[in-house]
């Protein structure tokens, strides 16, 4: 199985595995976060990562997830890549880690297929009328 990493701002990333528990209903094996705040200095942070892709790698691989392009943990999970065995995306939301905890079974490039398009297709402009379709 394939381990998941979220690297994000706060406590975003420990909410967002919260969250995902509550949704799927069970406790996600392999599945960790390490948050970053305003004080913390990238350097010191990038030690506990790889510590935490080297337990989170059973074999399979590791998926990273951060919070927002560009910004530091971003930053951060672009020095823990290698290509097959960890891989990052960003834009991490709760469509993404559901689908990615859902899907983990699969090859880790598969996940990561999985992990965009969920998050892509996890955000709809949508109405009260469209809502009301699937109330019964």
């Amino acid at each position: 199985m394939i381990g998941i990493l979220i690297i994000a701002h706060g406590s975003f990333g420990q909410n967002l595995v919260e969250c995902a528990k509550h949704v799927i209903g069970n406790e996600p094996r392999q599945v960790a976060f390490l948050a970053v705040n305003n004080q913390d200095d990238p350097n010191d942070l990038l030690p506990i990562a790889q510590s935490l892709v080297a337990e989170l790698n059973e074999g399979d691989g590791v998926l990273v997830l951060s919070d927002m392009y560009g910004a530091t943990p971003c930053n951060i999970v672009s020095k823990l890549l290698s290509p097959g065995i960890v891989e990052g995306v960003a834009g991490v939301n709760m469509p993404m880690i559901v689908r990615t905890m859902t899907y983990r079974h699969e090859s880790l490039m598969a996940l990561v297929d999985k992990a965009v398009t969920g998050g892509r297709e996890g955000v709809v402009h949508f109405s009260r009328e469209s809502c009301e379709r699937y109330e019964a």
